[in-house]
């Protein structure tokens, strides 16, 4: 039996991977913002631990774990939480930058150098749930594919530092994927949102485990998925 800590599991590809998870007897342990949050995502996902840390605030992740009780042991963290706000370079704020930054690399960051240990122990595996914006930046997405881009260095660097200690590193890059952020996206955009048009979430959650799941002798660096249709 595996430990996963997960970010993001309340909704999309973060729940998705989750149920999977359960389904299968692993133990989970969910990062929720808030107590509030906590509840939600206990009664969502039957027999999850959860632990109550805000990634808009990653100054204060270390302080609030260690209010808490730990798992001892994690074979694999998973950052699949993010958020998004579009606007143009001449338009957005520091607000709006130190937002998506601060949830989408300083957090995972941080969340990562606070249990490094145990992962080390483990020799678990970090995956980092990236986007095609990490890959790429269009007009209007500025911030996010910076916040992106930054996360793939994190990775790559990452992967460098930990590979003698046996922790493997993953990058998933998904297109764009049906999920409650996809349709904010699409409000933000002005356009009609068609969950259809786009990746379930459940499809991109199978090429996770399988990542996690690959044997010792091979690791996944850089994985890219896009809509089949």
């Amino acid at each position: 039996m595996s430990t996963h800590l997960i970010t993001g599991a309340g909704s999309g590809i973060g729940a998705a991977v989750a149920r999977r998870l359960l389904e299968r007897g692993d133990e989970l342990v969910l990062l929720a913002r808030d107590a509030g949050r906590a509840k939600e995502l206990a009664a969502l996902h039957p027999g999850a631990r959860t632990l109550v840390g805000d990634l808009g605030n990653p100054d204060r992740l270390s302080w609030a774990l260690a209010q808490q009780s730990l798992p001892e042991r994690i074979d694999s963290l998973l950052h699949i939480a993010g958020v998004v706000e579009l606007g143009q370079v001449g338009e957005l704020t520091p607000k709006a930058w130190h937002f998506q930054l601060n949830a989408n690399l300083v957090a995972p960051a941080e969340l990562t150098r606070l249990f490094l240990p145990q992962l080390r122990v483990a020799q678990g595996h970090v995956v980092f749930v990236n986007s095609g914006a990490g890959l790429s930046a269009h007009a209007e997405w500025s911030a996010y594919a910076a916040s992106k881009h930054g996360l793939k260095a994190l990775a790559d660097s990452l992967r460098e530092e930990e590979h003698g200690n046996g922790v493997r590193v993953s990058s998933v890059y998904p297109g764009r994927t049906a999920s409650p952020m996809q349709a904010k996206v699409h409000q933000q955009e002005g356009k009609e949102y068609d969950a259809s048009r786009f990746i379930d979430p459940e499809s991109v959650a199978t090429m996770i485990v399988m990542a996690i799941d690959l044997p010792r002798d091979a690791e996944v660096n850089d994985l890219t998925v896009r809509p089949g249709h």
